[in-house]
């Protein structure tokens, strides 16, 4: 399978809402990329991503050192073309399966 097809996100900064580490902080957004494969089974699973990035759910607001940041939620995305599942990489064979698992 080709792995083509990178998804970017850009989270912006802004103010943080009840239910983050600091509600009514501001925190740094980013700039994030996830890689999905150019298959039937990828392109479905990119549209429930963005489904989850529609609802709030791809990204959480964690405190490091007094400062609130934007990381990856629980959703597991692949950040990487190769290295595979130690790296967040491909080859992973399980992580279309496990990732709709999550959604």
């Amino acid at each position: 399978d080709r792995i083509s097809d990178a998804r970017w996100f850009k989270k912006l900064s802004s103010c943080s809402k009840v239910g983050d580490p600091r509600p009514g902080q501001p925190y740094k957004g980013g700039d994030f990329c996830a890689f999905l494969p150019d298959t039937k089974e990828g392109q479905k699973t990119a549209m429930l991503l963005k489904k989850a990035f529609e609802h709030g759910l791809t990204f959480q607001i964690k405190s490091c050192k007094g400062e609130e940041r934007v990381t990856w939620g629980l959703i597991p995305h692949k950040t990487s073309w190769d290295g595979g599942k130690a790296r967040n990489g491909y080859p992973d064979a399980q992580y279309l399966r496990e990732v709709c698992t999550v959604l």
